[in-house]
């Protein structure tokens, strides 16, 4: 019976003219991203009947069973405690989004920071929150700011204030890239971004080359200090990859997704992945280190131009980024806001310093670590946030911005890009950076070996113009 059905399938398919997907479904298969090729390919030769079949039976890979989440969440260390009234909620809401996410098929541990804080629904990856997975990739894990990351350089007995006026004038803050052509792209790393798929396309490539020496905007700084025990002046800054970055995690999201309907349709789509076993897995991940030495460039390039303008040599520079994926093996650990202790993680690391800033009335604490069974080789990344940045400016109404910021910014040269003051980049609306740093010391997360104390900084600051990514979310919220 089943064959003489097959026979008048066949039959019927003979007499149209057009393979579609109707045609392959007809014929058993289930909807799956091969489908596109193959009815190019048979569309293309014209192939219909028996041809038809044996095209089919070669072409269609062989059937993954999927796999469903885990029924009991993964357990991961908890390298954090409430220790306010305030606390208490956000601390919560963290594990309640973590024992959503533990439960993603490809998981097989985790942990959270002391400055951890949800980010977005349940299941989805809180800040200060690192995931292991086996041999997967999980875009929403590294989320859009890839490599995010901090970079440090020595200006030795350079004048605070000379450093942070210098770099001012070079450095460019807010959406978009620079209107000027102050610093190239390297052909080397341009003909890597069009050796990649995923990143050769004009577009992506225009970013690359327009937004190379700029910072965006949020929580990222520029910040200018004297180390604690040596008195050279430094400067710290805090960026990622910008809209080049962006670009690229939104088609991994694309592909995740396509994978997640194959092989796990009942995961969470937040916590979607692509296998690393197979060629679209390998070349994200080459994307992803394409895209990390990108970032490192958009670093080195202010922090070289200031050190040219100022006519000094740096005397050390070191980086380490916060928001990323590092590969162990068949391991992959999902760093979203947490700071890689163990060298394994930094291949270019600078005699194991890393850097975890607090806010700008803080010191940039200068860490050293090893890993350890609770920490997994992290440490946090800074000092979180406990309420929104909405929730925070409104605890500020009866006040002027002006009358805060002076406030908060007492003795500091703290500097908003825009002009516009940005209250939700102030001191206060971060945790208490002497608890996240006694949790530290507490949960043993790396030891302190250093402080720059605080000059000043600049920061993007406010603005009135509204990028088109914003306001798309802001109209979808709306309806």
């Amino acid at each position: 019976m089943k064959g003489l059905l097959k026979n008048i399938k066949i039959e019927i398919m003979t007499t149209k003219m057009k393979v579609t997907g109707y045609t392959l479904i007809d014929l058993g298969y289930t909807p799956a991203a091969w489908f596109g090729q193959a009815i190019k390919i048979a569309n293309e030769k014209g192939l219909m009947g028996d041809g038809l079949i044996t095209f089919l039976d070669v072409t269609a890979p062989t059937e993954v069973p999927t796999v469903e989440p885990h029924t009991i969440s993964v357990p991961f260390h908890k390298n954090i405690k409430a220790e306010t009234t305030v606390e208490i909620s956000n601390v919560q809401s963290v594990f309640d989004t973590m024992n959503v996410l533990m439960k993603t098929p490809t998981v097989v541990g985790g942990v959270v920071m002391p400055d951890a804080c949800p980010t977005g629904a349940l299941g989805q990856i809180p800040v200060g929150g690192v995931v292991v997975t086996k041999n997967a990739i999980h875009p929403s894990m590294h989320s859009a700011d890839i490599c995010c990351s901090v970079m440090a350089t020595s200006y030795g007995d350079c004048l605070p204030k000379d450093v942070l006026d210098v770099a001012h004038s070079i450095t460019h803050f807010g959406y978009g890239g620079r209107g000027d052509t102050m610093f190239e792209l390297p052909t080397e790393l341009l003909e890597k971004i069009k050796g990649n798929s995923f990143l050769n396309d004009p577009h992506s490539i225009k970013i690359a080359k327009e937004h190379l020496g700029t910072q965006g905007d949020g929580n990222h700084f520029l910040f200018v200090g004297c180390s604690e025990n040596t008195s050279e002046t430094y400067m710290v800054t805090h960026h990622g990859s910008r809209g080049f970055g962006a670009r690229l995690y939104k088609k991994g999201m694309k592909l995740a997704e396509k994978f997640r309907q194959e092989l796990s349709p009942n995961t969470l789509k937040r916590n979607a992945w692509i296998p690393y076993d197979t060629s679209e897995g390998v070349e994200y991940w080459e994307a992803l280190q394409i895209v990390r030495e990108w970032t490192k460039l958009n670093h080195t390039v202010i922090h070289q131009k200031t050190c040219e303008l100022l006519g000094v040599e740096p005397t050390i520079r070191f980086w380490n980024e916060h928001n990323f994926v590092f590969k162990v093996d068949d391991l992959f650990y999902h760093a979203k806001g947490a700071t890689p202790l163990d060298d394994k993680f930094v291949p270019d690391s600078y005699g194991g310093l890393r850097l975890i800033p607090l806010n700008m009335s803080e010191p940039v604490l200068v860490v050293k670590g090893e890993e350890t069974e609770t920490n997994l080789g992290f440490a946090p990344h800074g000092a979180g946030r406990n309420v929104s940045r909405t929730a925070h400016i409104k605890s500020k109404e009866g006040r002027t911005f002006q009358e805060v910021f002076d406030e908060e910014t007492d003795g500091l040269d703290v500097r908003f890009f825009s002009g516009i003051i940005d209250v939700s980049e102030l001191p206060s609306a971060y945790k208490n950076a002497d608890m996240v740093q006694s949790q530290i010391e507490e949960f043993g997360l790396g030891d302190v070996v250093d402080r720059i104390m605080p000059y000043g900084c600049i920061m993007a600051g406010g603005s009135d113009f509204v990028p088109k990514w914003k306001l798309k979310k802001m109209m979808k919220k709306m309806m």
